[in-house]
């Protein structure tokens, strides 16, 4: 058995300060959105996912890619964002096997209406902080990590540089 490869002090520090940015940011964003809009961090990402799709839809599977969510779990919030009438699902015509989940026309009305003060807290909580080589830098280091997170870009592909 080999013995671990403990981290020595500078990745420690790194590490621990990675952690604590992924627990915090996404908690000041949902923040943020439940406040100014009445969707979750979560919600939003869905309807984005989905406004960058070709007509607005995606398979459910897909769908659940892009915003690494289990099946269910994006099922759960797709039903409550359809009572809402922001998206819809339906079969999928190619394999009816499989659904669609698409976005409606008033769940573009709330992405648009809700992503100014969702990328003015992006950038307040990220990029203000930053210098344009810090933000180039980044963007390298998350490219980095995402090859090894995701190497065959399953759920990554559609934003991968390479």
């Amino acid at each position: 058995m080999t013995s671990p490869r403990w981290l020595d002090e500078r990745e420690r520090e790194a590490w621990v300060r990675l952690g604590s940015l992924i627990q915090l940011l996404p908690a000041a964003l949902d923040t943020q959105l439940r406040r100014d809009s009445d969707l979750t961090h979560f919600e939003y990402w869905v309807l984005a996912m989905l406004s960058e799709a070709p007509d607005r839809t995606l398979r459910m599977t897909a769908l659940a890619e892009r915003t690494s969510a289990t099946l269910s779990r994006l099922s759960h919030v797709v039903s409550r964002m359809e009572e809402r009438g922001l998206v819809e699902r339906a079969p999928c015509p190619a394999d009816r096997r499989a659904t669609n989940a698409t976005l409606t026309e008033g769940g573009l009305a709330k992405l648009v209406e809700t992503a100014p003060g969702h990328v003015e807290a992006v950038r307040e909580l990220v990029f203000d902080g930053l210098t344009a080589q810090q933000v180039d830098q980044l963007t390298e280091i998350t490219e980095a990590m995402l090859l090894r997170v995701d190497p065959d870009a399953t759920r990554t592909g559609h934003i991968r540089r390479t």
